[in-house]
């Protein structure tokens, strides 16, 4: 009697979720965080902060963005005072430059400056917004690693006299980056399609070189 009692008892809990209309627990193995990142790509843009330090040892906050699959950068501003107000306002600019066309998620951090106007901006626009874990800068990873970039490329080898130095040196170097640097992860492509594919040089051939940032970054083309 005490197995049937039993038996009755750990089966009135699922008769009660049948009658409710209540299905079994949903599954929980989906897709991994690298593999959603992989399948969405396209329709992916990153979002984060840096500091760099100028001559006068004053901190200025970058914010900038990448698309996942292009790998496109857009430096969005340069500020001492990165408030919950100008990171509002600039984003605000990426939706009006229509930046956002075929984005569908933005991923950023739980960082105070990121307020819930700054969200309000996005989701207007019909785009999610993805918070990653605390402590874990891996989830934002293809923002981190430009942070990397930029920096061993850039930053790290020239004096930055202020903010207006700063937004001037990184508008440079993001166009070289988005339109000459090639990617391993895009086969050796730019972000920027550009409009007359390189060819192969032949015999003879010259090619012609120019430097950017002052001579710190060489660009190379075919010469006419």
């Amino acid at each position: 009697m005490s197995s049937e009692s039993s038996g009755s008892g750990s089966g009135r809990p699922c008769a009660l979720l049948r009658a409710s209309g209540l299905g079994p627990a949903p599954r929980r193995d989906g897709p991994t965080w690298s593999e959603f990142l992989k399948s969405q790509a396209r329709g992916i843009l990153a979002l984060d902060f840096f500091t760099v330090e100028t001559v006068l040892f004053r901190t200025m906050y970058v914010l900038f963005a990448i698309h996942i699959q292009s790998r496109q950068v857009h430096v969005l501003g340069v500020t001492r005072n990165p408030d919950s107000a100008w990171a509002t306002q600039q984003a605000r600019n990426l939706a009006v430059g229509e930046r956002l066309r075929g984005v569908r998620f933005v991923i950023r951090d739980r960082d105070s400056k990121f307020s819930g106007p700054f969200d309000e901006v996005f989701r207007s626009e019909g785009v999610s917004i993805l918070r990653t874990p605390i402590r874990a800068p891996r989830a934002n990873a293809f923002a981190e690693r430009w942070v990397r970039t930029v920096r061993a490329e850039c930053l790290d080898w020239m004096l930055v006299l202020g903010r207006r130095h700063l937004e001037r040196v990184l508008r440079i170097y993001a166009t070289h980056y988005n339109g000459a640097r090639p990617h391993r992860g895009l086969d050796l492509r730019t972000p920027s399609p550009r409009l007359d594919p390189p060819r192969r040089p032949a015999d003879g051939v010259r090619v012609r070189g120019h430097g950017v940032l002052g001579g710190l970054i060489h660009e190379y083309e075919l010469a006419a």
